[in-house]
């Protein structure tokens, strides 16, 4: 069985194409479109990698991260974060809590290839 990977984005042109990059390279993906339960989405899933947008309904990216980032069992995971707002006080607020790589939109397939397989390898 491939790597897991759990896509927390509300975009679904977005979550269809890091679906299709990412499911035909052998990952298995699971999706997940809002804020409001996506902690609880994540240590049900228990994916190797989490790719998190930012801007969700419900709660943003950098609070989930912060509390992913606060309970031993998620401590470690690695998370690709996304983000249309690629100003750097954001790359600074997502390193700052926890991110292990931060990517803007829109990024390329090649990029977000390279980034899983360097977090996951």
């Amino acid at each position: 069985m491939g790597k897991h990977v759990l896509v927390i984005e509300d975009e679904p042109n977005i979550i269809e194409a890091i679906s299709f990059i990412l499911s035909r390279d052998g990952w298995q993906v699971d999706t997940h479109s809002n804020g409001h339960d996506a902690v609880d989405v994540v240590w049900a899933k228990s994916p190797d990698l989490l790719i998190l947008d930012v801007m969700l309904p419900g709660a943003s990216g950098y609070e989930i991260l912060t509390e992913l980032r606060a309970k031993e069992v998620t401590r470690d995971l690695p998370v690709l974060m996304l983000t249309a707002r690629g100003q750097s006080k954001d790359r600074e607020m997502a390193e700052k809590i926890g991110a292990s790589h931060f990517m803007t939109k829109p990024f390329s397939n090649a990029e977000v290839l390279e980034v899983v397989r360097q977090l996951v390898p």
